[in-house]
């Protein structure tokens, strides 16, 4: 990573131990069933205190994660009562009223044209069914649901797996320049030299961080990473006598898009067990493989979901390699090993990065995404097309005085076209900012940090809930819900967290793990957050001794308590 040119740093990550100032948001348990919201409680002072031995009873509370006021409170008999207020609006019809307008454009100064002369049989027969509505209205229904919304900007979001990080506000104003956010994908190469010196420079950072040379931006997200890598994988072996391979190997921990992307692409799929530690089981990977005739490789994430590295790695390649197979690693949990590792190194063929959980794109609530490729050289005459190239200017006199980024639309063994134009370039842009704001020493700390505050939370949960590998984790720890007083279950555990305004970890997943509860910090979150979510989950085990019921029905603050997910999926209702 040495090679990559460092600018200042900043945009820091946080750790317990270097994390920003902030109160430190103490709890009590509640006083009875009577009321499951909990409340907010009041500071105990050192922040450095361990949560455990601190004598904090955590709360049936503590909701906004910030200190409540010091001054005195009124007896609860003095408390006013809440006035009961109108149910607020679903959609924007409810608030629809005839004849209501929001702009009401001057006289448009040309001769009125009858609809049905002009568009004879196309023409409505009546006006569309729109929501009319004055623009104050409207922006204040529509600020209200957003306000509904769970995001980063709202609270704790330790979704496993997922790298739920701040994405820092310097991305959307770099994103927002006109030269770049203003451009068309339509526009010639000598219009657009700075975006594609941009994704140029993108694929740089990404081959440094990967150890292997040749990098696509095409696929849209890490699903589409892994079916674009699939059909690299599916060309490089045909051209090379392994027509007849078929079957891709996949350890049961896997995510559950590394299957279905296998199925998209033509491949059948071989599960591979993992051993008492969480790591691949070397002898089941042994039998699995076999002869190797039908072996056309494997996917692995390294970390695994478990937040484990799998120290085999390297033997593991090279029986793939030995079989005639290609390896490729699932990258969802790079932020664990930035700086640290690079799979290049270790033997990996092909490789997917999550820009948008690495490299601090928004994420959440549908895209854009990104999930570009990384290949080795034998791979690269096989990646999409188009793609950026750089060329060298040079002067009479053989000297070279420039660079010319160029598009390339066509290539020989490329798989060809995997979407529209070359990938997401506004997402591009922040990732971009995001690795030249941090520097190469400051992706290293990246990893360090989530790593380390993965571990507090670990270290501060342990003797409470049970961690199912028991050892050291990197990015993200899993913890199982299994034995909790009264069957309390991870999904009750989970709902209930919502009370506290912090967001579900991952449930029941991985599927390996059972009553799962996969929690991943991010490096961006401070001590005083951690040692929050500690105390609520200490409080959320005291709930499940003396009220399981009130957990069992959580969450007790949303507008929607526990939908029948199953139902909504076989029969989705998108109007009210």
């Amino acid at each position: 990573m040495t090679t990559m040119d460092t600018p200042t740093t900043h945009n820091r990550p946080t750790s317990p131990t270097t994390g920003s100032s902030g109160a430190t948001t103490a709890a009590a348990a509640p006083s009875a069933a009577t009321d499951p919201s909990p409340t907010v409680a009041t500071s105990t002072g050192d922040s450095g205190a361990s949560p455990s031995a601190s004598g904090v009873t955590p709360p049936s509370g503590a909701l906004s994660g910030e200190r409540s006021s010091s001054a005195p409170t009124r007896p609860e008999s003095s408390q006013p009562t809440a006035p009961t207020l109108p149910e607020s609006p679903l959609t924007i019809f409810d608030v629809s009223r005839a004849g209501r307008r929001g702009v009401r454009p001057p006289p448009a100064g040309v001769p009125e044209v009858d609809p049905h002369t002009a568009l004879g049989r196309a023409a409505r027969k009546e006006p569309a069914a729109l929501p009319e509505i004055g623009e104050l209205d409207a922006m204040r229904h529509y600020t209200r649901l957003s306000s509904l919304n769970f995001s980063i900007a709202n609270a704790f979001y330790p979704l496993g797996s997922c790298t739920m990080k701040y994405n820092p506000l310097i991305n959307e104003a770099a994103a927002a320049l006109p030269g770049l956010g203003a451009l068309h994908p339509m526009q010639t190469d000598d219009q657009c030299q700075g975006m594609l010196e941009l994704f140029w420079r993108v694929e740089q950072w990404l081959s440094a961080v990967s150890g292997l040379p040749f990098v696509s931006l095409h696929p849209a997200a890490g699903a589409h990473g892994e079916l674009t890598a699939l059909m690299v994988m599916r060309k490089f072996l045909d051209e090379h006598g392994g027509r007849k391979k078929s079957v891709i190997l996949i350890p049961d921990s896997a995510h559950g898009t590394n299957p279905a992307s296998c199925t998209i692409a033509g491949f059948t799929t071989r599960e591979v067990k993992s051993n008492e530690r969480g790591r691949v089981d070397m002898d089941d990977l042994a039998a699995k493989l076999g002869d190797g005739q039908d072996i056309a490789g494997l996917m692995i994430t390294n970390p695994s979901t478990l937040g484990i590295f799998e120290r085999n790695i390297r033997r593991i390649c090279e029986l793939v390699h030995g079989a005639g197979g290609l390896v490729y690693m699932d990258g969802a949990n790079m932020n664990a090993i930035l700086g640290r590792a690079r799979p290049g190194d270790f033997g990996v063929d092909v490789m997917h990065f999550n820009l948008h959980k690495t490299f601090s794109q928004p994420h959440g609530g549908g895209g854009p995404g990104a999930g570009p490729i990384a290949v080795t050289e034998a791979l690269a005459p096989y990646l999409p097309v188009p793609k950026v190239e750089r060329r060298e200017l040079k002067a009479k006199d053989g000297q070279v005085v420039g660079h010319k980024y160029v598009t390339v639309s066509k290539a020989p063994k490329s798989i060809g076209r995997m979407r529209g134009f070359m990938g997401n370039a506004g997402v591009m842009v922040r990732s971009y900012t995001y690795m030249r704001a941090n520097g190469p020493e400051g992706l290293r700390a990246i990893s360090d940090a989530a790593v380390l505050n993965a571990n507090y939370l670990r270290a501060g949960l342990e003797k409470t809930y049970r961690v199912f590998f028991p050892e050291p984790c990197l990015h993200e720890v899993v913890f199982t819900a299994k034995g909790m007083p009264n069957g309390i279950r991870a999904l009750d555990v989970a709902k209930r967290l919502i009370d506290y305004k912090i967001h579900p970890p991952t449930v029941y997943f991985p599927l390996i793990v059972p009553e799962a509860m996969m929690v991943e910090p991010t490096e961006t979150e401070s001590r005083e957050t951690l040692d929050r979510f500690i105390e609520v989950m200490q409080a959320i085990w005291r709930e499940a001794e003396s009220d399981p019921d009130m957990l069992r029905k959580a969450p007790h603050t949303r507008a929607i308590g526990r939908p029948d997910e199953v139902r909504a999926v076989k029969e989705p209702r998108v109007t009210v």
